[in-house]
């Protein structure tokens, strides 16, 4: 066994929004390097990532007391919490004007006020060990937008600043925060706007400068990385893996 497969040993991960996609690839990808991972998710199917080490959670995020369980299940089953991996995030494509209140108010929850209630319940479980990491999953979107992302980009915006503020509140407990500025991934988050989402976001991704969107297992290399040891001296940064489309002109 490599030192890269032994990286997370005895170390125990939250992931949330690990049905699919990049949760998905970030929860397989920490439980192949030796961390035991609970892995959180509304939808069912998360269910089917059950192994040994690798507990799953059917749960929605936004509900109250959806964090702190998350938290308790990670504790009952392997004694602490060293990682969590805010991942789970909803998009709207719809113009500011047309857009109802609830559905501003649901991107939010899902893509900020989830990330704090679980990185507050996280952070509690943390500092009794002097260490820990949190990497949220932000996007291009948290600097750049374009017509009728408006919810989206100020989620991720906000997003974005939770992990720097946060990231100041909690070092000198040892926890790390940091962020992904994720690009086009190849997922199911457009499955409700448009007819095949992963295909539509495999073409959009073809307008970045590398010409192409990532698949999850590449974010989840980068999620990985700043979970890690690794990136010790890495404290409120948002790293972007979006194909060079932040640095484009827009």
């Amino acid at each position: 066994m490599s030192d890269m497969n032994k990286e997370f040993a005895g170390q125990v991960a939250l992931v949330t929004g690990a049905a699919s996609g990049i949760g998905r690839a970030v929860a397989l990808l920490l439980h192949a390097r030796g961390a035991s991972v609970v892995a959180e998710d509304r939808n069912a199917i998360v269910q089917n990532l059950a192994r040994p080490g690798l507990v799953p959670l059917v749960a929605d995020i936004i509900e109250d007391g959806a964090a702190e369980a998350a938290v308790a299940m990670a504790i009952k089953h392997f004694g602490r919490l060293d990682i969590l991996v805010n991942n789970a995030g909803i998009i709207l494509n719809k113009l500011l004007i047309d857009m109802t209140r609830e559905e501003w108010e649901r991107i939010q929850h899902v893509n900020v006020t989830a990330a704090f209630l679980h990185a507050r319940e996280a952070v509690k479980a943390m500092i009794p060990n002097g260490a820990g990491a949190i990497v949220n999953i932000a996007s291009y979107a948290a600097y750049q937008s374009f017509p009728t992302i408006s919810a989206y980009a100020a989620s991720k915006g906000a997003l974005a600043q939770l992990t720097r503020t946060l990231a100041l509140e909690v070092i000198d407990h040892g926890i790390r925060v940091n962020a992904v500025g994720s690009g086009d991934v190849v997922t199911n988050i457009l499955n409700e706007i448009v007819d095949d989402g992963p295909a539509f976001l495999a073409s959009h991704g073809e307008t970045t400068p590398i010409k192409r969107a990532a698949q999850p297992e590449e974010i989840a290399e980068v999620v990985a990385f700043l979970a890690s040891s690794r990136a010790s001296y890495m404290v409120g940064s948002v790293v972007m893996a979006d194909g060079g489309m932040s640095v484009t002109a827009g």
